[in-house]
């Protein structure tokens, strides 16, 4: 049966006062300008408490009150997050307690490698692939791979081993090195490669068992450090899926030997919203639980000094 045109009738159309109705956006949460030379705590208290601002805020107040009950904070860090230059500003954090310990993926602890040792890194890959340089510069691999070597034979992880080895041979741009720093504050740094991802593996110099074992290890100490987390606060930045995965099995693992970690926050810093940092830390980690899950999207060298800041501000 076809329909007609008829126009639908409005006369009964129900309607409310105004001001009866829940909103999400209200005048008083919106932003206060700022005057020509306002500090940076008087621009972070003007942003309004609204969507992207109002969770880099909750971000903040977790690192700090975890920071004050000594209850964790753990940084996951892509290779990215190097390479835009922040390591200084982690370092500082490190320094005033507001990482508990530092996990990086294969690529990571790479880039840290060569900004310690020549203060540069993140070859031009299209302009290396074509002649086959890419990825055959000599010190990497030949010196990394010489460090998880020695890391094996001395029962270490692979991020341990690396950063006694850096911080031995003290290179000419150490200060700007997370491993350094981490070993130089007792902090634990992991790393958690997947073989045949990092341009070391091409190297003849490269030993499986090596990376393997020291990897695995490191894996093990990371989820040490994670099942401490209850009521902490634990930041992916930078990392599409090793981390994430990571990080979900030793959640795992934690739960099953009866680690609730109950209030633990979970947080992605990324540029783009990826289904396992998604899935994987903001989400299923904290279900099911008073723990919170929180995605921040916006570039690295512009959000993590800027938590960092505001954390230096309200600590």
């Amino acid at each position: 049966m076809a329909f007609s045109y008829d126009e639908f009738d409005l006369s009964g159309v129900r309607t409310y006062p105004l001001a009866s109705r829940r909103s999400k956006a209200r005048s008083e949460d919106f932003a206060r300008p700022v005057t020509r030379g306002a500090s940076f705590k008087s621009w972070f208290d003007s942003l309004p408490s609204i969507l992207g601002a109002a969770d880099v805020r909750r971000v903040v107040e977790a690192i700090v009150s975890a920071k004050r009950r000594d209850a964790g904070i753990v940084w996951g860090i892509g290779a990215h997050v190097i390479k835009t230059g922040v390591s200084p500003v982690l370092i500082d954090l490190m320094e005033r307690g507001c990482v508990s310990a530092l996990a990086m993926n294969g690529a990571g602890i790479i880039h840290d490698f060569e900004i310690a040792l020549s203060g540069a890194t993140s070859e031009d890959v299209d302009e290396a692939l074509g002649p086959g340089r890419f990825g055959m510069a000599e010190e990497t691999g030949t010196l990394l791979n010489e460090a998880i070597g020695v890391a094996r034979a001395a029962g270490k992880g692979l991020g341990q081993g690396v950063a006694e080895f850096l911080a031995r041979r003290n290179p000419p741009h150490a200060a700007c090195s997370l491993a350094v720093a981490a070993h130089r504050l007792g902090i634990p740094v992991t790393v958690h490669v997947a073989i045949g991802t990092d341009i070391i593996h091409m190297h003849p110099a490269a030993s499986g068992a090596d990376i393997g074992e020291t990897s695995l290890r490191d894996f093990r100490y990371f989820t040490s450090c994670v099942a401490r987390l209850t009521g902490g606060v634990y930041l992916n930045c930078g990392s599409a899926v090793i981390l994430p995965e990571v990080f979900l099995k030793a959640v795992a693992l934690a739960r099953n030997q009866g680690v609730s970690l109950e209030g633990l926050t979970t947080v992605n810093i990324d540029f783009m919203r990826m289904y396992r940092p998604q899935i994987n830390v903001v989400s299923r980690p904290v279900a099911g639980t008073n723990g919170v899950g929180i995605s921040l999207l916006g570039h690295h060298e512009i959000l993590i000094p800027l938590i960092a800041a505001a954390v230096i501000e309200a600590a």
